[in-house]
């Protein structure tokens, strides 16, 4: 069917816009160019949180560039940010706290001893602290222990009580996982009972660790072991799980392997905590 309006050319809608036909092909042949970008950035996004889900959009913008210079494809911060909001995958972070520490208890609580250190290599502090994982009817105690130089966890015990065993059983790990004996490892945590209790203290004594404590109650004294339960919580979609408890171990595991593996931390110039716990030093 025969439309009733004249039909207008190309070139006579070119005139009316005082664009040239050249100017309008680039122009959509460079729409054509920009779409297909974004597609190919949003797949990559697609595929590193498949793995990292809820890493930010910094870690991602960094992890993400030797990929984009490989496709000839340049994109800065504030674009990134953009292209992601337009599509719903920003991240919006959680707030909330539950107390898991008890330190109102008569065993003996230790000294801070590492106020204003400064650190040259990894295993010379280790920051441990507890944090929670609801599931279905019931809770479970994530017990973490990090290298503060290196960002990467060295043990962690998962349990459905907060007993000390849970706190035993990261430290074993990470014990296991040591790999500078020579070093002098001071252990910071909490005065949580966990901590105080004779079992944990004898198990660091034993392997000739320091031990170092909060003081006074003050949070910020152990702020990067409990940043450490809010990265592995949020980017990881660990504060409520669905799975037995079982089932919800084995996610952990895979969880804080990817983590060690793959996140990489500005506070280690962008490399991932197993990468910057095998460099002696920084460079």
């Amino acid at each position: 069917m025969k439309s009733d309006y004249p039909q207008i050319s190309k070139d006579v809608l070119c005139r009316l816009f005082g664009k040239t036909r050249h100017a309008i092909y680039d122009y959509l042949w460079r729409q054509r160019d920009d779409n297909m970008k974004e597609e190919v950035i949003l797949q990559l996004v697609h595929q590193i949180r498949s793995q990292l889900p809820r890493v930010g959009t910094r870690k991602l913008l960094y992890m993400l560039t030797p990929e984009l210079k490989s496709h000839h494809i340049d994109m800065g911060r504030d674009a990134l940010f953009d292209l992601l909001a337009d599509h719903k995958l920003l991240i919006r972070q959680r707030k909330r706290k539950v107390i898991t520490t008890d330190s109102r208890h008569w065993m003996r609580k230790y000294t801070n001893l590492i106020k204003d250190r400064e650190l040259t290599g990894p295993e010379q502090i280790w920051v441990s602290d507890i944090t929670f994982i609801r599931m279905h009817n019931q809770w479970g105690y994530l017990s973490l222990i990090t290298d503060a130089f290196s960002r990467r966890i060295m043990g962690l015990g998962f349990r459905n009580d907060l007993s000390t065993q849970g706190c035993l059983d990261a430290l074993q790990m990470a014990l296991g996982n040591r790999q500078y004996k020579e070093e002098r490892l001071v252990h910071h945590s909490d005065r949580g009972s966990q901590y105080c209790c004779k079992d944990y203290i004898e198990r660091l004594q034993s392997a000739g660790v320091s031990i170092s404590m909060t003081e006074n109650g003050d949070p910020y004294e152990n702020a990067l072991a409990e940043r450490m339960n809010g990265i592995i919580k949020n980017e990881f979609n660990l504060h409520t799980s669905a799975l037995s408890f079982d089932e919800t171990n084995q996610l952990i595991i895979r969880s804080v392997e990817a983590y060690n593996r793959l996140r990489p931390h500005s506070s280690c110039d962008y490399l991932t905590p197993l990468e910057a716990h095998n460099q002696k030093t920084n460079t």
